[in-house]
């Protein structure tokens, strides 16, 4: 059995009828070096799609979570 993958932290923002919020989701790290832009991330890559549904017509910001360490 291989081994988990190691996930990414990425907060995503939204905007709702004038309010704002956040949600921060985890992704494979592997899947960042394969698109240039992390929207692209979330449209196309199918590990992510399958586990996540994100709404881009609110999504205001994406951006990975950096280590606070």
């Amino acid at each position: 059995m291989s081994e988990p993958s190691s996930t990414t932290a990425i907060r995503l923002v939204f905007a709702d009828q004038g309010t704002f919020h956040a949600e921060t989701v985890h992704v494979p790290v592997e899947t960042l070096a394969r698109y240039d832009r992390l929207v692209d991330l979330l449209r196309e890559e199918e590990s992510v799609t399958r586990q996540l549904f994100v709404d881009m017509s609110r999504l205001v910001s994406a951006y990975v979570v950096e280590d606070e360490a």
